[in-house]
């Protein structure tokens, strides 16, 4: 599968296409241009990958342990497209699920370590100008995790994580799309509240899907850049 899609501004007009009929095939995948619409109908596109958004909704019931299993499905589902097979299925072997969402929340644990402490310590010592930093770090943080994902997703090796250097000089390398990236995965967040008017737990359901088209997005975005479906080339 070669990854040939590339970011383009938001289509909005494709804002409703998530509640259209999907067919059961796979017909979006890292090879789709990115835009808005094929980007949220891409965890709504078959009854397989709808019926495990409910798996995810339903492990979210269990605390923490089904919040890393929902990260660990999420690579799950971009490394068997970014070695040529359908995203679906991916609740298949949980402990590989957990042990994958257990190493990339450890890096992002560590990424937003120093906002951590430098806000601890404004706090603690009673230095508001510190928060000033703590939110910088906080954001620069949240900007490079998605620099390590997926890479991560192809190689599946550990030490892809641990690099913030390295990550946020992809994020750079990613140029506009990555930026395309991050407004998608903020617009499919504000839609994600929606669920809360499902008497709060159809947050449970919108939360994955969310998650999974931000995923979708960014994959999509590394994946074209690094050649991550050809040779891994860094």
């Amino acid at each position: 599968m070669a990854c040939s899609g590339r970011g383009s501004f938001v289509d909005v007009g494709l804002l409703w296409a998530p509640f259209v009929a999907m067919p059961e095939r796979q017909e979006i995948d890292l090879s789709t241009p990115l835009r808005l619409g094929t980007a949220f109908r891409y965890p709504l596109q078959s009854g397989l990958a709808r019926k495990e958004i409910v798996i995810g909704a339903l492990w979210l019931f269990v605390p923490v342990i089904g919040w890393l299993l929902n990260m660990g499905h999420r690579i799950a589902m971009v490394h068997q497209m970014q070695h040529g097979k359908s995203a679906w299925p991916a609740w298949t072997d949980y402990r590989s699920l957990l042990k994958h969402g257990t190493v990339t929340f450890v890096g992002m644990v560590e990424y937003h370590a120093p906002a951590v402490i430098c806000g601890a310590a404004a706090w603690y010592f009673e230095i508001p100008v510190l928060y000033v930093p703590a939110v910088v770090l906080w954001i620069v943080a949240t900007i490079a995790v998605p620099g390590y994902m997926s890479h991560y997703c192809y190689q599946l090796d550990p030490w892809e994580v641990f690099n913030p250097v390295r990550a946020l000089r992809r994020v750079w390398e990613g140029g506009r799309a990555y930026w395309h990236a991050w407004g998608i995965a903020l617009a499919a967040l504000a839609c994600s509240f929606s669920g809360l008017l499902v008497f709060g737990v159809g947050f449970l359901v919108t939360s994955v899907w969310f998650w999974q088209v931000a995923g979708f997005s960014f994959a999509t975005v590394f994946s074209e850049r690094f050649r991550l479906c050809e040779s891994g080339e860094v």
